[in-house]
């Protein structure tokens, strides 16, 4: 095989973005939350309140693991549960004031470290990484 074949391409891709992806996860304002905490509370920041099954389902994992993910951020104050307005029997998972914080936060920072990269790099660098992006959307969204 070729040192240039679409294989290995996308192997460099995946490598890149991987790293990437890692460095830029790395930026956050509380240290010891996990990726999967981080993603829940971006759910309910983004999407409103969800019941513990729906955020699992959203999340692809079992009822259970995101019931420990959900108590583990109840516990330290981010997310809280309520009671839905419509089926008082159900409840449902969201944000507190805390909670939209560190996402706040945790955004800025991960998009003032990539500026700095960015800032590193020159014109021509910074025009074809934004290409990139958008052919990169663009496909993962086919």
């Amino acid at each position: 095989m070729a040192n240039d074949s679409p294989h290995n391409d996308a192997s460099d891709l995946r490598a890149a973005t991987l790293r990437l992806a890692r460095r830029i996860r790395q930026q956050r304002s509380v240290s010891t939350m996990t990726d999967g905490q981080f993603a829940v509370l971006v759910a309910l920041r983004v999407h409103g309140p969800h019941t513990l099954t729906a955020l699992a389902e959203r999340d692809g994992v079992t009822a259970p693991s995101m019931n420990r993910t959900v108590n583990a951020l109840e516990e330290v104050g981010y997310v809280t549960r309520v009671a839905d307005v419509d089926d008082r029997r159900k409840v449902r998972i969201a944000i507190t004031d805390a909670g939209y914080a560190v996402v706040a936060d945790t955004v800025e920072r991960r998009d003032t470290w990539l500026a700095t990269v960015l800032d590193r790099l020159t014109d021509a660098e910074r025009t074809t990484l934004n290409e990139a992006a958008q052919i990169i959307l663009r496909e993962v969204h086919r």
